[in-house]
């Protein structure tokens, strides 16, 4: 794996952590009633998880033209840490939800 490479996979695992962190903070703040703060962290979660896009666009751009990406166990944990804040960004999304709904019928 070269250099480059070994950039891209780093912001797979940064920006993959930094989604899940943000997923888990919403989640949190909705638990404390605080949806204007959930809404915020659930959207810089969507943002964190665009920049792992770019980062697997771009991975996918060079294999499409040619340019054959190496597999390595870095990769694979970095591909690895964006499926789970994917996952994770999908459900703080529906915990926070259902938070607004209890507090909703509590009132």
């Amino acid at each position: 794996m070269d250099e480059a490479q070994q950039l891209v996979v780093m912001q797979l695992i940064m920006a993959g952590g930094n989604a899940k962190s943000s997923a888990i903070e919403a989640i949190r703040a909705a638990k404390a009633a605080d949806f204007e703060q959930a809404a915020v962290k659930l959207k810089e979660a969507d943002q964190f998880l665009a920049e792992a896009h770019n980062a697997q666009t771009s991975m996918l751009t060079d294999e499409a033209n040619g340019h054959h990406q190496s597999v390595s166990l870095l990769m694979v944990h970095g591909q690895d840490h964006v499926m789970t804040a994917i996952t994770f960004r999908d459900l703080a999304g529906e915990v926070v939800d259902l938070y607004k709904r209890i507090a909703t019928k509590s009132e």
